[in-house]
């Protein structure tokens, strides 16, 4: 690490910065260094050494990054090298390792202020402005000519690599997301619905301005070519732990409603949403369990552990099932 550092320094005219490595979430991909000048944190470094990406799939990621910021979004920019480069590539114990180094988002995560929205304001105005956020950047996306392309949904999402992935004693599961990724094929797949996007946008991924509201994201690394509203319902889903203290599930889902209403008002705000697109909410929450479950199976392949049922079951029962809306409003 201590080497790597080193380069980043000369490489980013960073000398004189302190950096601060960020304990990894369970799962997590990359080593994230805080870069701080002054005592303030002005910067991210991301070290990228997993080697189930390539250069092509970083400069992807980075040059979509740049052209949202360019362009306005509210977005943590990619900040290039000396030599002008979004992605360095360095040798290291024979092993290629990617660096990129982002803007420090202005604000906090949600978590870190105790799930707390700012003070004196109401929490109607969170809601919209994450939807608003996520319109901005589909907005963008919709008009954005990619140099280096990533991955469309079904080079990942096809049953030739998800029944390998998925152990063969979860043989219901694997019927019922191949009947899944049936009817995700019958849809539209037009620049109106379907193009680049983040793929985990949740509130681990942006910071909140606690003076202004203001959202800033980042975090890109799983993005995506796939459909605008796989976004929304992740949106969505994640909108589960401002509900749980209604232990009716009649009352819990219309909450649930009531804070995706306030979301899809901002992200209108931004951009066009077919109507026809939003009725079929259930079907891309399935696709987020999949993802999830996906997501859970890889990491634990990476581990070399054997993947535990409970940590999948309830994505699973709902899928395997139809269950809709992830069980949300049918128990408690």
């Amino acid at each position: 690490m201590n080497r790597i550092l080193e380069k980043a320094k000369q490489l980013y005219a960073l000398e004189g910065c302190a950096f601060a490595p960020v304990s990894g979430h369970e799962g997590g991909r990359n080593r994230i260094v805080t870069v701080s000048r002054n005592g303030e944190k002005q910067y991210v470094l991301r070290i990228s050494a997993l080697g189930d990406r390539d250069e092509n799939d970083y400069l992807a990621e980075t040059e979509f990054v740049r052209f949202l910021a360019e362009n306005g979004a509210p977005v943590a920019d990619v900040i290039p090298s000396v030599h002008g480069r979004l992605v360095e590539r360095m040798e290291v114990d024979g092993k290629a390792v990617y660096v990129s180094l982002f803007a420090y988002a202005k604000g906090m995560l949600l978590a870190d202020n105790g799930y707390r929205y700012r003070e004196g304001a109401p929490l109607s105005e969170y809601f919209y402005n994450t939807g608003k956020a996520l319109g901005a950047i589909h907005r963008l996306s919709k008009a954005y000519a990619p140099v280096h392309r990533r991955p469309d949904y079904f080079d990942k999402y096809n049953m030739e690599y998800l029944d390998r992935l998925i152990p063969d004693e979860y043989g219901e599961l694997k019927t019922a997301v191949a009947k899944r990724l049936e009817s995700f094929r019958a849809l539209p797949q037009d620049n109106g619905c379907y193009g680049l996007i983040h793929f985990d946008f949740s509130d681990g991924n942006y910071h909140i301005d606690m003076e202004t509201g203001a959202i800033t994201v980042f975090d890109f690394d799983n993005c995506m070519n796939c459909w605008y509203m796989f976004d929304l319902a992740n949106l969505w889903l994640h909108n589960e732990g401002w509900t749980r203290h209604k232990t009716e599930p009649g009352k819990r889902f219309a909450l649930m409603r009531q804070c995706f209403d306030l979301q899809l008002q901002g992200y209108k705000s931004e951009t066009d949403l077919l109507e026809e697109m939003v009725e079929k909410l259930p079907l891309f929450i399935d696709m987020v369990l999949i993802e999830n479950i996906v997501d859970e199976l890889e990491c634990c392949a990476r581990e070399g552990e054997a993947p535990d049922r409970e940590d999948i079951e309830d994505a699973a029962e709902c899928l395997i099932h139809g269950i809709p809306y992830a069980g949300i409003g049918q128990r408690s």
